[in-house]
């Protein structure tokens, strides 16, 4: 199961051919089982560009799987826990969004599609699994 980051979905849907964009693309084309979490679904609608844009990708992302925090408060802990572990080993993670969003795939044993620093920056510390 995968789990695909803003990073990728915003170059997919401006039609980017990159790496990551393209393995979305095989992705769907496979039909391998992937989703997306509450904070990736806000980021991506909040970059819409105008209304139409916004109901476009709105009804397609809400269509999709979710993935969700296992627990209120351990979730969190966990994604904090990642930032700290990280920055003991000399690592700065510019967004704590991408800390939750790893604590996530971690919790739910899933693959990571990104096209962001930070998730490579963090994987061999945390043993993210990535999609490549």
């Amino acid at each position: 199961m995968i789990l695909v980051d803003t990073s990728v979905l915003i170059d997919f849907f401006k039609g980017t051919s990159n790496g990551p964009a393209n393995r979305m693309r095989e992705v769907l084309d496979l039909e391998i089982p992937f989703g997306i979490t509450s904070i990736i679904y806000q980021e991506v609608l909040q970059g819409a560009k105008s209304d139409k844009e916004y109901n476009l990708l709105r009804d397609y992302l809400s269509s999709q799987r979710f993935f969700y925090p296992q627990d209120a408060i351990k979730t969190y802990e966990g994604a904090a826990l990642i930032y700290f572990s990280c920055r003991k080993k000399g690592v700065t993670i510019r967004s704590t969004v991408d800390c939750l969003i790893a604590q996530i795939a971690l919790e739910q044993n899933l693959a990571l599609l990104h096209n962001d620093g930070d998730f490579d920056a963090m994987a061999p510390i945390i043993k993210l699994r990535i999609y490549t």
